[in-house]
């Protein structure tokens, strides 16, 4: 990535932080997320996909009904 200015950097790095705690799995954890989200364990609906950082970061969830 090439940042153009340190509001870009900041915007990237918060973006990152925030799939990092919220929607990237944790091995040490169990494989669980430090903070999960109510769309976590639903096993019907329609699956959607929600993309940070340009999608280079993806998280695939169910979409409330």
């Amino acid at each position: 990535m090439v940042f153009f200015g340190e509001r870009t950097l900041q915007a990237a790095v918060a973006d990152f932080l925030g799939h990092y705690h919220t929607e990237r799995n944790h091995q040490g954890l169990g494989n669980r997320l430090i903070e999960s989200g109510k769309e976590v364990g639903r096993k019907a609906r329609e699956v959607a996909c929600q993309e940070r950082l340009g999608g280079m970061l993806r998280y695939y969830y169910r979409k409330a009904a």
